[in-house]
């Protein structure tokens, strides 16, 4: 019997994933969660607050890798769940229609999009949320910002990798432009 540590299908090491992230783009999706009136129109946008591995205490989109032989709809719904809570209750489009791709370069300036550890593409959502957030894992808590404060500058300036310049896109394509 092999001594390997058995790991979940689609699931990478640590060093496979490096390997993997030194050597080709990583798919990951992102979500900005909102809040919605009767009439669709966005009300609130949910930002986590996490602190990273510096220590440093940030505002990010709900986000995450997609696994091998997952549908995107799949790995959506299971980020959404595992960032904000099962009780969130998140409506995912019936058409999988990004508002954009973000591309993350390991290169800062390449792209408004940095990620000092891969080259990441993203496909961005804007997630309806309905029921109750409790962030979990890494996320220390859920703030629901108006559309007018998530655009403001000491908002942006929080969000870490150029999530700030998505969170504007996201905005700009619910029709809030600032």
């Amino acid at each position: 019997m092999s001594d390997m540590t058995e790991t979940t299908p689609g699931w990478l090491t640590t060093d496979e994933l490096d390997t993997a992230r030194a050597r080709m783009p990583i798919l990951y999706v992102e979500a900005v969660p909102v809040r919605v009136d009767d009439s669709g129109e966005v009300t609130s946008i949910g930002l986590l607050l996490r602190i990273g591995a510096e220590g440093t205490i940030s505002r990010t989109l709900v986000s995450g890798r997609v696994m091998h032989h997952e549908r995107v709809r799949d790995a959506l719904l299971r980020h959404l769940e595992k960032d904000l809570g099962p009780v969130a209750l998140p409506r995912v489009p019936a058409s999988l229609q990004p508002f954009t791709v973000a591309e993350y370069f390991p290169t800062a300036g390449v792209t408004p999009y940095h990620d000092p550890r891969q080259h990441a593409v993203s496909l961005a959502y804007i997630v309806p949320v309905a029921g109750d957030c409790r962030p979990r894992q890494d996320a220390l808590d859920l703030v629901w910002f108006s559309p007018q404060e998530a655009a403001s500058a000491a908002v942006q300036n929080e969000m870490p990798g150029g999530q700030g310049t998505l969170l504007r896109q996201a905005l700009a394509h619910v029709g809030h432009t600032y």
